[in-house]
């Protein structure tokens, strides 16, 4: 089962896995994120990938929580985050840990064994539940928690953003990009201008390559 945010590294995520695995399901979270419009990519991808099964799981404790300029337009995309600032605005309190709580239970029910997200500490936006030490803590409570084995698998863990786009080219599925959302101010055209926008470019730079965003 695939994480699908219908971003660049989770679709690159779900055509890794279609690639390796002969069933495939994916799941993504509507958790009022302003930038929603990723959920209907995801459900795009999920059709092009041609995956068993593709869920939307509502969150609403998120929004609730608030504490995120990536939830609502309140805040300043760009900024610090507000309780700690050592992070980005953007950091959502928790998100990862609850989604991996949550697909592993609906993995659980599925009768599946392995899950894949498409976190990386290479070059990501400085959000500690999307380092290694924390996915291999989430996959250890998920196994004493359902007293059955999940295991979470990080194939981007440790490559740039230009590795996972030549990785893509290699898959075959560079296209599949064309169908992905990257912008945190949920524009259509992305703004260019925004953190994520801005690390999209800059992998597309170094890989020395057109993003099919824009074709």
């Amino acid at each position: 089962m695939v994480l699908l945010s219908g971003g660049q590294d989770s679709a690159t995520c779900l055509a890794l896995a279609t690639s390796s695995y002969g069933k495939v399901y994916s799941i993504s979270f509507d958790y009022g994120q302003r930038h929603g419009i990723e959920l209907e990519c995801s459900e795009k991808l999920a059709e092009i990938a041609g995956v068993i099964e593709h869920f939307v799981i509502p969150i609403s404790s998120l929004k609730a929580l608030g504490d995120s300029a990536l939830i609502g337009f309140s805040e300043d995309i760009n900024s610090e985050h507000k309780r700690n600032k050592n992070l980005p605005a953007s950091f959502v309190p928790g998100r990862n840990l609850i989604f991996l709580s949550l697909a592993s239970a609906k993995a659980y029910q599925l009768e599946i064994h392995h899950l894949m997200i498409g976190t990386c500490q290479t070059d990501f936006s400085g959000y500690p539940d999307c380092r290694d030490v924390s996915m291999k803590a989430v996959q250890v409570a998920a196994f004493l928690c359902l007293d059955y084995p999940i295991y979470i698998h990080t194939p981007l863990m440790w490559k740039t953003k230009a590795e996972t786009i030549l990785l893509m080219k290699d898959l075959g599925k560079l296209d599949w990009y064309r169908y992905t959302h990257t912008c945190y101010e949920g524009e259509r055209p992305p703004c260019r201008k925004c953190p994520a926008c801005k690390l999209r470019a800059k992998g597309f730079e170094k890989a020395k390559m057109k993003d099919p965003l824009y074709d």
